[in-house]
């Protein structure tokens, strides 16, 4: 959705809120489609000496297998993001300003991006998962398996003779 910011421009004070619906469902994230409801965005752009401060307010059901045991996780996931935006930018640019020069922002392509960004690198049913027995496969959350936790590589045998 492109939002028109034109009259939040030229009215210093003023106040644009929305609330909008985007659809994600269709966005791969590590070859997986996470996004199983809208991305709900409440959006608030405000007028402070001509610098307009755009608000981000985002939330979202997120389904994506853990990355340790491969358990099917679903949360609601909130975000809050702030963007400065401005009609020009003069001299270097600046990674801190999101320059609008026709007064108009693609809020879609934003929000996409901040939320992106956001995710963490790895998904964890919970910080104390024990993932999945590298020998026999299995969850280890759910039961203790029956491999020997302290089997020797074979290749290192010869050196295990020395310390007996």
């Amino acid at each position: 959705m492109i939002l028109d910011l034109k009259s939040i421009f030229l009215c210093e004070g003023s106040v644009l809120e929305r609330e909008l619906v985007q659809d994600m469902s269709e966005t791969a994230v590590d070859g997986v489609k996470p996004f199983v409801s809208p991305v709900r965005v409440d959006v608030t752009a405000e007028n402070r000496a001509g610098l307009v401060k755009l608000s981000l307010a985002t939330s979202f059901n997120f389904q994506k297998p853990c990355d340790r045991c491969g358990t099917d996780v679903i949360r609601e996931i909130h975000y809050s993001f702030e963007h400065y935006l401005v009609t020009s930018l003069s001299g270097d640019q600046n990674d801190d300003y999101i320059e609008t020069p026709d007064y108009t922002i693609d809020i879609d392509g934003l929000v996409r991006d901040d939320i992106l960004l956001e995710l963490p690198s790895k998904y964890l049913c919970s910080d104390e998962c024990k993932g999945l027995c590298p020998k026999c496969g299995a969850n280890l959350n759910e039961k203790a398996c029956g491999c020997t936790a302290k089997e020797t590589d074979p290749r290192l045998e010869a050196l295990r003779k020395l310390t007996d």
